[in-house]
């Protein structure tokens, strides 16, 4: 069996051969790299690294294993890859389906590519995934995963299977409204939502709508896949768990413990019930899964769409227990949403906040008084010399993206069998105004979407889009932040010490 090393240090270079000074890429702390030969007396060893053969420092390795979260940018909507130390895999949440994406792109991809480039693997193995709430933002590059045998899914994804052995959900529900074409989310009694998503068996018993409540639209197709696809399913909750915890990440199962902080379960008629919030909106976003992952000293809190009534509700819930809330990394709720508490915000201290949002979107989000909110409630502290603050930090998928464009002068074209043309080809030049584009694309989400016309020369061109990935990797002591360096192509890089 092929060694695998990881990388020890916080970027490494590299190289396109032993000895010359060409590179070919950096890698991060804790990446992980087949070493194809190492010899006593060299300082370079020869590696295969994401589907290509290099070469690193032999000074740069040595390292281990990381627990490693990729807060995927899918644009308007959530999508973070967790991959912890015992290569465990983890997908929460997967940004809208590809077809509600303007790139076309969701976390699907991004788990396509680090499986088949990163690892070398033709079978994603997801060993749970996990919708934090069923708003179509969440779940949808979720579907796309299991939905293998959909044309689109089947020309983009490099992967030929998926195997996920657990799905997790937090219980509120779109069910067809009775009678009717709309959807609702169930029956209240009591000041509670009192129809909730079960098992694997109660998926099976509602997907046959056995007594009048089938799971609605987009989110019943993609239930209909996890039924399909998936042998477990299960409802997480702050009381409904195993040790309070995601099954088969308690402390007895391993170096990572991923923490149910909410929804906060009620009981209504002796069964689970969650507080009816008053708004659809108030309720799928306020019911989303609260989870706390630590790993050593660290602690990163996902906070899915939470809004200012769940925050009041989970304070309630936790008491005097609100440090459960503090965290050196936090999801921003609800994409940067101002629908927040300050004092939630205030327990949470965060060392360092990520916001997950896009373009091309109806709510404006992130809201600039949030952003505020944030990094004025985050934990401060100041560099060496007492004038530069190091912390809070604030990073944002949209800001993080990139995009370089080109203006179109010139189109040439070949001659081909389809389009015969003189030898010498076709070429269309800025002098000639008579060639146009035609061109459609989506907004994020289900909204109408746009096409039009123009002239073909001056026209932009895509060059290079980078994505605004933002990965964040802890060795339980120290965490480091990573985005794509726009000039360079490399990596900037912050650490921070973790306070638990």
């Amino acid at each position: 069996m092929a060694e695998i090393d990881y990388v020890s240090t916080e970027t490494a270079r590299m190289f396109m051969d032993e000895a010359g000074d060409a590179e070919r890429g950096v890698a991060l702390w804790g990446d992980s790299v087949r070493v194809l030969h190492r010899g006593p007396q060299r300082t370079r060893v020869h590696v295969r690294s994401r589907s290509a053969e290099r070469w690193i420092d032999n000074d740069a390795l040595g390292g281990r294993p990381l627990l490693e979260l990729y807060f995927i940018d899918v644009g308007q909507g959530d999508g973070t890859l967790i991959v912890t130390p015992e290569r465990k895999h983890v997908l929460i949440d997967g940004g809208w389906t590809r077809k509600y994406q303007p790139t076309g792109k969701n976390a699907a991809d991004f788990v396509d590519w680090k499986f088949h480039s990163d690892y070398g693997l033709d079978e994603i193995h997801l060993d749970c995934m996990i919708a934090s709430h069923c708003d179509a933002d969440h779940y949808g590059g979720l579907g796309d995963l299991l939905d293998r045998g959909s044309p689109r899914n089947a020309a983009e994804l490099d992967t030929s299977s998926t195997r996920v052995d657990a799905f997790f959900h937090a219980g509120v529900s779109w069910w067809r409204d009775l009678g009717g074409n709309g959807r609702w989310l169930g029956p209240e009694s009591g000041g509670c939502l009192t129809r909730l998503l079960g098992d694997k068996s109660h998926l099976a018993h509602v997907l046959g709508g056995a007594d009048g409540f089938t799971p609605q639209g987009e989110w019943g197709d993609f239930l209909s896949l996890v039924s399909t696809h998936v042998p477990e399913v299960g409802r997480l909750s702050d009381i409904a768990n195993d040790a309070g915890c995601v099954p088969g990440f308690s402390p007895r199962d391993g170096a990572v413990t991923i923490r149910v902080l909410g929804p906060v379960e009620k009981t209504v008629g002796g069964a689970p019930a969650l507080t009816d919030f008053g708004r659809d909106d108030y309720n799928t976003n306020g019911h989303s899964l609260v989870l706390r992952l630590d790993y050593g000293d660290s602690r990163i809190l996902l906070t899915g769409d939470l809004n200012d009534k769940a925050h009041a509700e989970l304070l309630e819930r936790w008491g005097e227990n609100t440090s459960r809330f503090r965290c050196d990394v936090a999801k921003a709720c609800h994409h940067g949403s101002d629908r927040i508490s300050y004092r939630f915000l205030q327990r949470m201290n965060a060392t360092a906040t990520i916001v997950s949002s896009g373009d091309n979107e109806s709510h404006s989000h992130p809201r600039p008084s949030a952003l505020a909110a944030y990094a004025v409630t985050g934990h401060k502290t100041l560099a060496d010399d007492g004038l530069a603050m190091r912390t809070p930090l604030l990073y944002c998928t949209e800001i993080a993206r990139s995009i370089a464009l080109g203006k179109v002068s010139r189109l040439t074209m070949a001659s081909h069998a389809d389009f015969p043309l003189p030898a010498a080809g076709l070429a269309i030049d800025k002098d000639d105004g008579k060639a146009e584009i035609h061109y459609s694309g989506t907004a994020s989400g289900p909204r109408s979407g746009f096409s039009g016309k123009r002239g073909l020369i001056g026209s932009r061109t895509q060059h290079r889009l980078i994505y605004g990935l933002v990965n964040v990797r802890t060795d339980g002591n120290r965490i480091l932040f990573a985005v794509r360096d726009e000039k360079h192509g490399g990596w900037e890089i912050e650490t921070i010490d973790a306070r638990f």
